[in-house]
């Protein structure tokens, strides 16, 4: 029994090893500031933001790309962050959740959620206001079809649908959509 133990000690060190190489330098513009993180290849984006940067608004929800939890920007363009890699994202402008306020001034859509409640239990809320500006900054939104249409990859299993489209058309009503974030 114990030589069956040790091997067991033994086998785990050599992984610990194996890992250890397998890391690689990346670094990550997040919401402006410069990160080097050491990572293994296949750490996705949503991962490294969470786990390694301790940005916790973006959440993980089905980690299949099915959901829209997990949206985020890079240069301004919507994904989810769940079905890429960091490594793949090196230098390139990242916007979290956490990024789209200036200090302590919410970002008009994060206001215009708040002001018609389009949200219930919050935890896809993050992933829509991402997703809702990387619409914005596409420009193909003309109406409350086209939202409709263009937010149809991100999901509310609360059903706070029509305050999100309310809450986005008053954003583009009002004109507050700031410049491509």
């Amino acid at each position: 029994m114990k030589d069956i133990m040790n091997k067991e000690v033994d086998d785990r060190k050599e992984d610990a090893i194996v890992t250890e190489k397998q890391l690689l330098p990346v670094q990550l513009n997040v919401n402006g500031k410069q990160y080097i993180l050491h990572l293994e290849p296949w750490t996705s984006l949503l991962d490294a933001l969470r786990e390694h940067l301790g940005l916790t608004g973006t959440k993980k929800g089905c980690d299949h790309g099915q959901c829209g939890a997990c949206t985020i920007l890079i240069d301004g363009k919507r994904i989810n962050s769940c079905l890429t890699f960091a490594v793949m994202y090196q230098g390139v402008p990242i916007t979290t959740i956490e990024g789209l306020a200036q200090g302590d001034k919410l970002h008009p859509l994060q206001q215009a959620f708040i002001k018609h409640d389009a949200f219930q239990c919050g935890y896809c809320t993050p992933g829509q206001i991402c997703s809702a500006q990387g619409m914005l900054n596409e420009g193909h939104a003309y109406s409350r079809d086209d939202i409709h249409e263009l937010m149809s990859g991100n999901l509310c299993r609360c059903a706070a649908y029509n305050n999100i489209v309310k809450a986005i058309e008053e954003v583009i009503e009002t004109g507050q959509t700031p410049d491509a974030v």
